[in-house]
């Protein structure tokens, strides 16, 4: 594989430690990183992101190759994790940083997003309005090493989490068709 063949997909859903092993399956995925984004604190800690004080969201960042996955299977796959009709946060976890939002770092990117977002509207799956932002990529930090990965370091807490913030219900319920 060609490094220069490679690209960048950021995603902001939530609890960044539900957002990774969904991609992580897919083939293409080089990589998936939890981190922080969007926000003005320089290398901000998991902390100062918790006080929702510095502008960041919880947001993964995959590395993948669009030949084998494209960006269109990502976008679908973003918002089969989520729920892009609360403007609060996701699930049990409230707050600017859990806020959803789609970051791009091409206009390809961007017009991508934007016509994934209308198609989920038109779709009718959800009665309340579609709330994600899409975004211009901003720098991107890496979330503390512990972070990364979480659901293969911690499986029975990531599981519970999963189960108990009403997140594998809310899936199940709104794509089980798919």
């Amino acid at each position: 594989m060609k490094e220069q063949s490679l690209e960048l997909a950021t995603f902001a859903g939530g609890c960044f430690w539900c957002m990774v092993k969904p991609f992580d399956e897919q083939p293409g995925i080089e990589s998936v990183i939890s981190g922080y984004t969007g926000g003005t604190t320089v290398n901000p800690t998991y902390e100062q992101v918790c006080t929702n004080t510095t502008g960041h969201y919880e947001a993964v960042q995959i590395t993948f190759d669009p030949a084998v996955y494209s960006y269109n299977k990502l976008l679908e796959l973003f918002w089969q994790q989520i729920d892009p009709t609360d403007p609060g946060g996701q699930f049990y976890d409230r707050g600017k940083s859990y806020q959803t939002a789609i970051f791009y770092h091409t206009e390809e990117q961007r017009i991508l997003a934007e016509t994934s977002k209308v198609k989920l509207r038109e779709s009718g799956i959800f009665s309340k309005p579609i709330v994600t932002e899409i975004l211009p990529a901003k720098v991107f930090y890496p979330a503390e090493t512990y972070h990364q990965h979480f659901y293969k370091k911690n499986p029975e807490r990531y599981n519970s989490y999963q189960k108990g913030s009403g997140r594998e219900s809310f899936i199940l319920k709104h794509w089980e068709e798919k």
